[in-house]
């Protein structure tokens, strides 16, 4: 059975529809990702599941049920707007969340230790939150997400106030975790780093699916048919061929994109006459160009 089942899901405000028929599944083990562009529907879409706001039709359940008192414990959520007491002390900040989430006093301590020193802020714990940069509060409150054990752990846009080492330090606690049988669901606009984690998607656009699945199978569907090539030589040949739809020059290399059915190997006999090939290697579609390709403009 699922951790998360979403089924048809819609919520409007007025004559404006934020998520428009929404469904996907989210399993242990799993981490799944909801993507797109800001205003897309993924908060509204998370703040559903956490019934902050009720959807008008559709329904959600957790390990079952519907949400209740009871499957608090069960969930760490982090939502997108983020709020510590900044005259609390670290550690005190961070035994209380725990405490709000059914822990007893020592054991929210010991595992609020515990996390401070993996997330590399052991030395921070007596600090008052305001002493903290932005991105030191921000693992602050993953901590607090996670802290209880959850077993669906649910995060709102976690990359955000980052930098690129704290944002790598949260993908490995990410898959982690999934490794340890946790069903993880985060929202996101960076596509890469989505497609770095995520076993499985759902791409929203104005509230509408644009697409959703198991994440190779979409990168295998829709990925474009290209080869990357270096050579010596003038690249205009590479124009000059039946079997290629689009070519993109650069120094010293080129992207090229073939018709569907022909293969490198094909087009490498068509042009080794002319120019000295140095390397050649597949190009795929990143997810950012599959939902661009897809939503286009819209």
């Amino acid at each position: 059975m699922p951790v998360l089942e979403i089924n048809n899901i819609v919520k409007k405000y007025g004559e404006y529809t934020a998520v428009n028929d929404v469904s996907f599944d989210v399993s242990e083990g799993h981490i799944y990702g909801i993507l797109g562009p800001n205003g897309a529907g993924k908060t509204t879409t998370i703040r559903m599941i956490m019934n902050i706001i009720a959807p008008d039709s559709g329904s959600i359940k957790l390990f079952g049920q519907t949400m209740n008192d009871s499957l608090k414990s069960r969930i760490g959520y982090l939502p997108e707007e983020r709020g510590l007491y900044q005259k609390m002390k670290v550690i005190d900040m961070l035994v209380f969340l725990g405490e709000l989430h059914g822990m007893k006093t020592a054991a929210a301590k010991e595992s609020a230790v515990f996390w401070l020193e993996k997330m590399q802020l052991g030395e921070k714990s007596q600090n008052n939150i305001d002493e903290l940069s932005k991105g030191m509060q921000q693992k602050i409150q993953i901590i607090g997400t996670i802290m209880h054990d959850p077993d669906l752990i649910i995060l709102d846009e976690p990359f955000s106030g980052l930098d690129p080492v704290n944002v790598n330090l949260i993908k490995n606690l990410m898959m982690d975790m999934r490794d340890k049988g946790k069903a993880i669901m985060f929202s996101t606009h960076m596509m890469d780093a989505a497609e770095k984690l995520c076993n499985e998607i759902l791409m929203i656009n104005k509230g509408n699916k644009v697409l959703d699945g198991k994440l190779n199978e979409i990168l295998s569907e829709y990925g474009k048919n290209s080869v990357h090539i270096e050579f010596h030589g003038d690249g205009k040949v590479f124009n000059q061929n039946d079997i290629v739809t689009k070519v993109d020059h650069y120094p010293n290399y080129v992207e090229v994109e073939m018709k569907e059915g022909h293969s490198p190997s094909q087009l490498i006999k068509k042009v080794i006459d002319t120019v000295e090939i140095t390397a050649i290697q597949s190009s795929k579609s990143s997810l950012n160009e599959i939902f661009i390709s897809l939503a286009g403009g819209n």
